[in-house]
């Protein structure tokens, strides 16, 4: 039984709460998300393409959010922080795409979506607060 077919605990629903800000394990969780998501989309020419700029959008929110972790100055962190709010943005893009291209699957796009969002308002948040 993986996981998230256990019942929810108290402990289980403190390491959920956690994770919801955890910024670094919350983007790798999206990321692999998106991977199992798009790996159930049937392949044809159209869909070819989106997937795979968005794949490339989430995936990338995560890789720059760990780059970003790792800054050398406030500025250097701030440009990341930047990139990972257009990747994320970009991402809402490539999902409501796909959600056209594929309506079958449009409840997930719509899942996959708000996260995408969540995570743009949460690095323009800390790109303001930064400046």
């Amino acid at each position: 039984m993986t996981n998230d077919k256990l019942p929810m605990t108290n402990q289980n629903q403190n390491q959920n709460d956690k994770n919801k800000y955890n910024l670094a394990e919350r983007t790798s969780k999206f990321g692999c998300e998106v991977i199992i998501f798009v790996k159930k989309i049937k392949e044809n020419n159209i869909n070819r393409s989106i997937t795979s700029q968005l794949i490339r959008s989430a995936t990338s929110i995560g890789a720059n959010y760990m780059e970003a972790d790792c800054a050398e100055s406030k500025k250097d962190f701030v440009h990341k922080i930047g990139i990972c709010k257009k990747e994320s943005k970009e991402t809402t893009y490539w999902l409501h795409m796909l959600a056209t291209a594929e309506p079958n699957n449009a409840d997930y796009c719509r899942k996959l979506w708000k996260e995408a969002h969540e995570l743009t308002l949460i690095f323009s948040s800390i790109a303001k607060r930064k400046y």
